[in-house]
């Protein structure tokens, strides 16, 4: 009898137990999430450390099953693909969508603004990463920044580009609303390329000379093989941030700790990007150089033109769109309150010294128009 009984709570014990496992199984949750970058492209990387966090940290509740760009989809389908749902999550670069909305353009990379420092103290502490809600939230959809890469490399081609003036006339692979409208009031014509396809556009001459990312995802990429000059610095994008579009009712299906051991993976995702992307670009910096690309540098009231210019532009695109206009008012609003600190903190501060930024009043006023 005692036996029996011993055998009956056994049985219910494991069976509590199994009804368990089942709960915790039933509990995970799984995504999939594919990105706008194939294998072949370097920039995969920054996408498969924070997928590799999250799994780690968050295992128990959650998994992402994650898929190199183009292997379930074109990458030109991934917002539309995570706004109804079809897939969890994808990353990308933000200026991709600006078409659909010009404060895209901002959030993805500026002409001749912030740097790296400055996009990590905007997005964590001078209201950023709100605002990056409130853009990709009009489209369904949660974005969590996790990588930041400092400027890019610059152009390169067969055609040396030693000042502006060798601008005018030239086709450019260049990417992002508001570089175009730069590089066409420096007298030179966008080319809007995918990444995979500046190498042989380069090579057949298709483009005067290209652009596609930071020194070490372009040496990866094979450039150093087609180009014979590269003009610096890449004034075009100062910075640029990627991240992850994730679904809205995916992020909501999710507990609050959950989501908030994702934020977790995205901060550190975001130092080591950075940190990569710079190791990455000192050595590859040098393997251009050694595969005997000349180097040429803008002078600097070269560069000055160019920010005047781009001011220009921000202030035209400002006056197109209030919620462009807002995010370079917040943009600009940084600039101006950190440099009480930077000012007298150099020459070790961390942030792009810059006495002409846009006027402040007009973007406000295009923001209330």
């Amino acid at each position: 009898m005692k036996n029996q009984r011993a055998i009956k709570l056994t049985g219910i014990a494991v069976g509590t137990a199994l009804a368990s496992v089942s709960t915790a199984a039933l509990a995970q949750e799984q995504w999939t999430m594919t990105t706008t970058w194939p294998d072949n492209i370097a920039l995969v990387e920054v996408d498969r450390h924070w997928v590799e966090l999250v799994n780690r940290l968050a295992g128990d509740e959650l998994q992402i099953n994650f898929r190199a760009g183009g292997t379930l989809m074109p990458g030109t389908e991934v917002f539309d693909a995570t706004e109804t749902g079809s897939i969890d999550a994808a990353g990308d670069w933000p200026g991709y969508w600006a078409g659909l909305s010009p404060a895209f353009s901002p959030l993805a990379s500026t002409p001749s603004l912030f740097n790296a420092a400055d996009y990590l103290n905007w997005i964590n502490q001078w209201g950023g990463w709100e605002l990056y809600q409130e853009v990709y939230g009009e489209y369904n959809m949660v974005y969590l920044p996790y990588g930041i890469l400092n400027n890019e490399s610059g152009f390169m081609g067969r055609t040396p580009i030693e000042s502006i003036a060798d601008l005018d006339g030239k086709r450019l692979r260049l990417s992002g609303r508001d570089q175009g409208r730069v590089l066409e009031k420096l007298g030179g014509s966008q080319v809007t390329l995918a990444g995979g396809e500046v190498y042989q556009a380069i090579e057949r001459g298709v483009v005067d000379a290209g652009e596609f990312s930071s020194p070490g995802v372009d040496y990866s990429a094979g450039f150093a093989e087609v180009a014979d000059h590269w003009s610096v610095p890449g004034w075009h994008q100062s910075a640029s941030v990627f991240g992850v579009m994730i679904n809205k009712d995916s992020w909501d299906a999710l507990s609050e700790g959950t989501q908030e051991k994702l934020k977790v993976a995205t901060i550190a995702t975001m130092t080591w990007s950075l940190a990569w992307s710079e190791r990455e670009s000192t050595e590859a910096t040098q393997k251009f150089i050694d595969a005997g690309v000349e180097i040429h540098q803008l002078p600097e009231e070269d560069l000055a033109e160019i920010q005047r210019m781009t001011n220009e532009v921000i202030l035209q695109g400002a006056c197109e769109d209030p919620l462009h206009a807002k995010v370079y008012h917040s943009m600009v609003s940084y600039m101006q309150q950190y440099a009480t600190w930077r000012d007298v903190s150099v020459p070790y501060n961390m942030s792009r010294v810059t006495d002409d930024l846009p006027s402040l009043d007009e973007l406000e006023s295009c923001m209330n128009q």
